[in-house]
């Protein structure tokens, strides 16, 4: 059985492991069941209040993800090489009393309805008051990516976790990857936008520096 340590180690291992992979083995295939497990572990990801309001788009298209590349100055290595590709969209509204929420609350989650009324109640204000999300449209869109990244990290960590390799990209330019998913009938504008992307695979060649990060005591700091 393992131990506490030995998955702890498991788990330092992986994100010593993970690295932004710039250009992958292109002969390599990640197999279905170990991507339907990364997927997963995007799907159960938390999210604010629960809402998930997030759409993981697999382009495993060689067209469509060489129209993306030409506006993609972060995924030139990438995108040609990468055995899978996902584009993480955001909700551009899932306001409290949306239709999406509402049917999320009762036909997902299966909560009773008297206990919806009362959520109503406390998420309008939180999202209203706490948040200030409803200043503009892109305050919600804003809030909703955010949550796409939680997903996103786990997706990551898990592929590190049985040996494959990724890297998230935000190096693109959004209006243009928007305009090529929508021109493709992949994205409708009115309900979600583009968040960001990652690309999975396995390594065509190890990583030549080795991973830095600032000390635990310059990033943390403890008020007893």
């Amino acid at each position: 059985m393992t131990t506490i340590q030995e998955k702890k180690k498991e788990i330092i291992d992986a994100f010593q492991f993970r690295h932004a992979t710039k250009e992958f083995d292109s002969s390599e295939k990640i197999s279905e069941e170990d991507f339907q497990f990364i997927l997963e572990t995007g799907r159960l990801s938390p999210s604010s209040v629960g809402y998930e309001p997030w759409k993981f788009l697999v382009i495993q298209n060689q067209e469509i993800r060489e129209k993306i590349r030409k506006v993609s100055f972060g995924g030139q290595g990438q995108l040609p090489t990468a055995s899978h590709f996902v584009i993480l969209l955001a909700r551009k509204s899932a306001r409290y009393d949306s239709e999406y929420v509402q049917n999320l609350l009762r036909n997902v989650k299966n909560i009773p309805e008297d206990i919806i009324q009362q959520m109503n109640v406390a998420y309008k204000s939180f999202q209203e008051t706490d948040l200030n999300l409803f200043e503009n449209d892109r305050a919600l869109f804003d809030w909703a990516s955010k949550q796409t990244y939680i997903a996103l990290g786990n997706m990551l960590t898990a592929a590190a976790q049985i040996g494959i390799d990724s890297c998230p990209m935000e190096g693109f330019n959004y209006e243009k990857v928007s305009q090529i998913l929508e021109d493709e009938g992949l994205l409708d504008t009115d309900t979600f936008g583009v968040s960001v992307m990652a690309t999975f695979g396995y390594r065509s060649q190890e990583p030549k520096h080795f991973k830095t990060r600032q000390s635990i005591e310059e990033i943390v700091e403890w008020v007893n």
